[in-house]
């Protein structure tokens, strides 16, 4: 726990000066910060801290669009408009890239090359990030303010082949030798931990591209799985969160926002919550590390839960999806597109539980959530884990002429490693006695291995096109808490399919890339603006427009 409080304590001190002396010219502004003045180490420390931040803010996006959060307006094209854009903008331009240019010359200098190798793998997944979303953005004329303030676009192609040649520096990096010790915030000094996730992003990377560049994907990936150089359990790639309430609040931001007294925050996702807890003959063993359930049985108050009274719509019925709530359980939610006010239900709708956000594991209390709930806020982000990789290794071979192996034996291996990865960071929280007393390791291995049966018989049974949605399925359901590689999953493979629709028939096009950001478009006088229906796609995204293939 000591790293956990060295990690928060520096949020204290990055909303000051980053300077490394007190001896300042008294001509000098201390406030802004120059090349002789500036601590590598506290930039590095902020580079970290504000990555951690656009993964949430962008992670939010893609997991309402993907169902994994309730995503609220009637139709999509009243969703994430150009001013929600903004804050994940700036984030990432004015403060991680700005940063890291700031760094790189600085630390080549004096042979920091960890620190470099650090900056350079959130760079690149920054920048693909940023066309993941956004399509074409400004980079060949960014970040040159003497230069130009109007910055003109670079193709996302281009962009996304910047990040791979700067995963490659940062890969040099860390094999360099170096002097200066950063601090880590991710890895905490393992370095070889960092070198097995530029694998895993380089697999991203390739994997992503696959539509414009078979062949070259392809036989990138076939080298990235042969070498067998990725994170595996243990070497998860998260951001770590505490319990600290204020001064400053270190807590997850979904548990900060929804573990209050009054309770509130997020809507769950019921077409999310129903495939964990109803689709199969088992229920997924992660549905109460998952969600926790404040009350253990549905409400009746239709003044609550206003679905209740109602029918479902016509194109539900029709579809087969399921209305208003999943089972009979109390998994209290809402369906997608569902634009309603907000009732009383602060205490009543499920919440988020122990993973990832730090909340209550759900042992049947039905209990209302409260600040000292749980494990307190003490969740992570988790941005690239070793079951991701799996997944990602299965999707390949499936899909991709000259990628060998055995698709079902990854997926099988990635929904394990997504299981116990699960649990095993809930016992390393307070809520250690509570899963144990609930649901004891041999308890929760029988569930695994029944779980695991049950998809390898789907999978046995399926078609190719059944088989690859049920890679999706599965990979969707252990990417709960990132939004940024399910979004991609969906555009890229179009699964999980027959995704539950809008509430309403008319609900509009699925949006293939973001608007751009208010800021951006009114400062920037060669920025454009997207159509409100946004089917503009991204580079590597050549699939059929259109409802019928995503919505």
């Amino acid at each position: 726990m000591k790293i956990m409080k060295k990690i928060y304590s520096l949020l204290i001190a990055l909303s000051m000066v980053l300077v490394s002396s007190c001896d300042l010219d008294l001509q000098q502004d201390p406030n802004n910060v120059s090349p002789d003045t500036a601590s590598l180490n506290l930039v590095l420390n902020r580079i970290q801290i504000d990555f951690a931040t656009f993964f949430n803010q962008t992670g939010d996006t893609g997991m309402r669009l993907s169902r994994m959060l309730n995503q609220g307006s009637n139709i999509y094209q009243q969703t994430h408009l150009p001013v929600a854009m903004d804050a994940r903008w700036t984030n990432a331009y004015a403060n991680i890239l700005n940063n890291v240019q700031f760094l790189e010359p600085l630390a080549q200098e004096a042979n920091f090359r960890r620190h470099l190798g650090m900056a350079r793998v959130i760079k690149a997944y920054t920048l693909m990030t940023l066309v993941d979303y956004f399509g074409d953005v400004p980079w060949n004329e960014a970040l040159k303010p003497l230069e130009t303030l109007n910055p003109n676009y670079t193709d996302g192609a281009e962009v996304y082949a910047v990040a791979l040649a700067t995963l490659q520096q940062a890969r040099e990096d860390f094999a360099a030798t170096t002097i200066g010790a950063p601090q880590d915030l991710y890895y905490n000094g393992t370095w070889a931990n960092w070198v097995k996730l530029i694998n895993a992003l380089e697999l991203k990377y390739h994997l992503n591209r696959k539509l414009v560049d078979p062949s070259g994907s392809a036989s990138a990936i076939n080298a990235l799985v042969a070498a067998n150089n990725f994170i595996e359990p243990g070497q998860e790639f998260v951001f770590r969160f505490g319990t600290n309430l204020t001064d400053p609040d270190a807590r997850h931001p979904r548990f900060a926002g929804q573990y209050t007294p009054g309770g509130g925050g997020d809507y769950q996702s019921t077409w999310f919550m129903w495939r964990m807890t109803e689709e199969k003959s088992v229920t997924d063993p992660r549905a109460r590390f998952y969600f926790y359930r404040q009350r253990t049985t549905n409400p009746t108050d239709p003044d609550q839960l206003r679905c209740l009274g109602e029918i479902a719509p016509g194109h539900y019925l029709a579809g087969g999806w399921p209305f208003c709530l999943p089972g009979t359980r109390g998994y209290w939610g809402r369906d997608h597109l569902n634009a309603e006010g907000i009732p009383p239900d602060g205490l009543g709708r499920t919440a988020w539980g122990v993973y990832p956000a730090g909340g209550r594991f759900d042992d049947n209390a039905g209990a209302p959530v409260s600040p000292t709930a749980g494990a307190g806020g003490q969740g992570i982000h988790p941005i690239m884990l070793p079951s991701y990789v799996d997944f990602m290794i299965a999707e390949a071979i499936h899909t991709m002429d000259g990628v060998s192996g055995d698709a079902k034996a990854f997926v099988e291996s990635g929904i394990l490693k997504s299981m116990n990865y699960v649990r095993a960071f809930a016992v390393s929280t307070s809520q250690a006695g509570a899963v144990n007393t609930f649901q004891n390791q041999a308890a929760f291995n029988e569930q695994v291995t029944a779980y695991i049966s049950v998809v390898g018989r789907d999978w046995d049974s399926a078609n190719a096109d059944n088989r690859l949605d049920i890679i999706g399925r599965e990979y969707w359901l252990a990417l709960y808490g990132n939004g940024n590689e399910a979004y991609n999953l969906y555009r890229r493979t179009g699964k999980p399919d027959n995704m539950q629709p809008g509430l309403l028939e008319n609900f509009g096009d699925f949006p293939r890339t973001m608007f751009y950001p208010q800021n951006h478009v009114v400062t920037n006088n060669n920025a454009r603006q997207r159509d409100e229906a946004r089917r503009e796609r991204v580079f590597w995204d050549t699939n059929p427009e259109g409802n019928g293939w995503v919505y």
